[in-house]
């Protein structure tokens, strides 16, 4: 039987990275077995489902490269199924209508709670073969039994029946519930695994029970524990509860978060670094832990920094050059990017770093970083950045050896260390006091833009000099 996995949203919040870790490994174990991988939007609740949602789930798939072989399926395009169903169930005699009221079911809840027990309906509709279009339907649990929920996570879990009462299937107006809609669409299309978070574990063997009564033969599950903050606590969103299309934006590469991701809970002896191919044929939901897994920041960053570091440069310069149209900078006015990554990989931890300390490439500063104009743009250095000028003004070629030339050659004759005359003039260029080595820093502003920013470093000196 071809293995086939879901990834089923629910499009009332953004997707974050809790999501994205279990659609990866529902994607991972359907590629390890050469399956099928279905992406489905569970969008029934309809006040609280919004389309910016649905569009960060198809985003954010596309741009981890989860593709999926089926869908999307959208729930609400459903519904005639659903009803077809519960007409079944109430046709077998599966199922029943309730009239009972809020009033009633808050007494039955408050009554219950007061003893101590588990608040559950207490069965008064069941036999009395209501006809009210107008009533909500009720699955009839069977009352005696157990429920075997053999997890590949969790292992086995047992469910007694009478702890389980008779869950509404559709509500007052007949639009279906999740518990309906899931057994059914996982039946029609043909899921063998579900994989999901564990919060899902007590829905299960509700579940389970209306797939026996449909005379289905329920998935195999397997629930994985949630991601925890680095406190141990529920994840907040400054933690990593916010839209997973914000860690784009924050300029994290989708292979550093899927490698990320796949390590939150699941290993393969000490490796640390997994390619796309190697997380597929490696992988295996048994070998989940049990146990939560907080996140660590510094892990991620340390996973992006490698990745950049050894990606390919065409690879960054879309993602690098969306950041750059993101922070509103016009890069034709600027060196190549595909040559300022060449420069710049190898000193920032993520696309966004890199663009931050990029932009005085393409935008001129009206100010200088106030300490580092203090400490290097001062009136002894004035002189020798006069030199300078003249020296790489004079210039006929523009490149890293001249460059270094120009610089060394000012520094030797004015008997001063190169790092006295190296730090002004880079502060003088660029504004502040950190770029990439100072003829890589030179060469990709260029001779105009070089020029002109050390004359308004030299103006600047002067200036202050005489106030």
């Amino acid at each position: 039987m071809k293995i086939r996995t879901r990834f089923a949203p629910s499009p009332t919040g953004l997707l974050h990275i809790g999501g994205i870790r279990t659609a990866l490994f529902s994607w991972l174990y359907a590629k390890h077995h050469k399956g099928q991988f279905i992406l489905r939007i569970e969008d029934t609740d309809r006040e609280r489902s919004t389309d910016e949602a649905v569009q960060v789930i198809l985003d954010g798939m596309a741009w981890l490269g989860l593709d999926h072989d089926e869908g999307p399926f959208y729930q609400t395009q459903r519904f005639g199924r659903y009803k077809e169903v519960i007409n079944e169930l109430l046709e077998n005699g599966h199922a029943y209508r309730c009239i009972c009221s809020k009033v009633r079911l808050d007494k039955i809840r408050d009554e219950a709670m007061s003893r101590g027990d588990k608040p559950r309906y207490d069965g008064l509709c069941r036999s009395l073969n209501l006809t009210d279009e107008n009533a909500v339907i009720r699955f009839k649990n069977p009352t005696d039994g157990d429920v075997v929920v053999s997890d590949q996570v969790q292992g086995d879990v047992i469910f007694e029946n009478s702890e389980l009462d008779d869950l509404i299937i559709a509500r007052s107006d007949g639009s279906p519930t999740y518990n309906l809609t899931v057994v059914v669409d996982d039946m029609d299309m043909g899921i063998t695994e579900v994989i999901r978070g564990d919060d899902h574990l007590n829905n299960t063997p509700r579940q389970i029970n209306i797939f026996n009564a449909l005379g289905a033969k329920a998935p195999n599950y397997a629930h994985i524990p949630m991601i925890l903050s680095p406190e141990g606590k529920k994840l907040s969103k400054r933690d990593g509860a916010a839209s997973v299309l914000q860690y784009r934006d924050d300029g994290i590469l989708p292979e550093a978060l899927l490698n990320y991701l796949v390590r939150l809970g699941w290993s393969k002896g000490d490796q640390e670094i997994f390619s796309i191919d190697e997380m597929v044929s490696a992988f295996d939901i048994k070998d989940v832990n049990k146990s939560a897994s907080s996140i660590n920041p510094d892990k991620l960053l340390w996973l992006n920094q490698h990745y950049i570091k050894n990606a390919e440069n065409k690879l960054l310069l879309k993602p690098l050059t969306d950041l750059f149209l993101l922070m509103n900078i016009n890069i034709e006015n600027g060196p190549e990017i595909e040559d300022l990554i060449d420069i710049q990989k190898q000193r920032t931890e993520t696309l966004k770093e890199m663009a931050e300390q990029s932009t005085f490439f393409y935008n001129d500063f009206e100010e200088y970083d106030a300490n580092a104009a203090k400490k290097h743009l001062r009136p002894v250095i004035l002189e020798p950045l006069k030199q300078l000028y003249d020296s790489l003004k004079s210039l006929e070629t523009w490149d890293n050896d001249n460059i270094k030339s120009a610089i060394e050659k000012t520094a030797n004759d004015l008997e001063i260390k190169m790092g006295k005359l190296a730090q002004p003039l880079r502060v003088a260029v660029t504004g502040a006091g950190v770029s990439p080595s100072i003829d890589d820093t030179l060469r990709l502003l260029g001779q105009d833009k070089t020029l002109k920013r050390l004359r308004k470093g030299i103006e600047f000196i002067e200036n202050r000099s005489s106030s």
